[in-house]
C-alpha cells in the first residue's frame, strides 16, 4: 500500500486518552486528501498506555508505532517520528486531540509550494495563564527567529520529511520547527486551525516549559543559526 502522509503522534501518559485517539484517527483516515497512515511514538509513558498502544496497532492496520526505553521529551519524540518516516510528506498532532485532525486537509491543501505549514490555533480552549505564557514566549521566539509565526507551539503540522530528516534536533526544537526549515531555505506558512480544551489526563508543560524554557532555548537557536550547514546536491556521478 502506497502511503504518502505519516502522522506521527507522541505519546507520554495519555492512557486516558488512547481509545478516543484511535477512534478519531481511525475514522479521519479514510478521510484523509493524501493516503496516510499513523506513527504513534511512545515517550517512556510510565502508565499503562504501551500496552494500550501495541493494542490498537493490532486492531487498526494503518496504525504502527515506537516506545522508547524512558522518557526522553517532546523533542526527542518528534524526532525519532522524523527519523521513523518513509512517507513525503508527515505531519504530527497531540495525543489529547486538543486539535482536530480533519484540520490536516487544510494544511495539506497548501503544501504544495511550502515545505512547513503550521496551524495556529484560533479561539484557544485554555487557561489565561497557559494562553498569556504561550503568547509571550512566541513573542520573544520571534524576536530571535524572525520566522513571523504566531504559534509555533501548535501541536499540528505538516512538513516535506526530507526538510524534516535535515532538522538537527535538540531539546525543546519543536518549538523551532518554522525556523529550521527557514534556515534550510524553505518556505512556511500557517493556517487557523480549531482548538478544543483537554478532555482527559493532564498537560505536559508548565510555565517554565512554555515561558522560560523556550528563552534559554532561543539563544541555543541562535548558535545554531551561526554554525548551520546547508547545501545542495548539484549533480551525482
Amino acid at each position: 500500500m502506497m502511503y504518502e502522509f505519516t502522522i506521527i503522534v507522541p505519546v507520554y501518559n495519555e492512557e486516558e486518552n488512547l481509545s478516543r485517539l484511535e477512534e478519531t484517527l481511525a475514522d479521519f483516515l479514510p478521510n484523509s486528501s493524501k493516503k496516510a497512515k499513523i506513527l504513534l511514538v511512545n515517550d517512556g509513558s510510565s502508565d499503562n498506555s504501551e500496552a494500550l498502544i501495541k493494542e490498537i496497532c493490532k486492531r487498526q492496520p494503518d496504525f504502527t508505532y515506537v516506545s522508547f526505553v524512558e522518557n526522553r521529551g517532546l523533542s526527542a519524540a518528534i524526532k525519532a517520528g522524523f527519523d521513523e518516516v518513509d512517507t513525503p510528506l508527515l505531519g504530527y498532532i497531540d495525543a489529547d486531540l486538543q486539535t482536530n485532525p480533519e484540520d490536516f486537509n487544510l494544511l495539506l491543501e497548501q503544501i504544495g509550494p511550502y515545505d512547513l505549514v503550521t496551524g495556529v490555533r484560533a479561539d484557544r480552549k485554555d487557561s489565561f495563564v497557559k494562553n498569556m505564557s504561550s503568547k509571550i514566549a512566541n513573542g520573544i521566539r520571534r524576536a530571535f527567529t524572525h520566522d513571523g509565526m504566531d504559534d509555533t507551539g501548535c501541536p499540528l503540522k505538516v512538513i516535506k520529511s526530507d526538510y524534516a530528516k535535515r532538522i538537527p534536533m535538540f531539546r525543546g526544537l519543536h518549538r523551532f520547527l518554522p525556523a529550521m526549515i527557514l534556515l534550510q531555505e524553505g518556505k512556511i506558512i500557517q493556517i487557523p486551525v480549531r482548538h478544543y480544551p483537554r478532555i482527559a489526563g493532564t498537560a505536559k508543560f508548565g510555565l517554565w516549559n512554555r515561558l522560560l524554557g523556550p528563552l534559554s532555548d532561543c539563544f541555543a537557536y541562535l548558535w545554531m543559526k551561526r554554525k548551520y550547514i546547508n547545501y545542495e546536491i548539484k549533480v551525482r556521478g
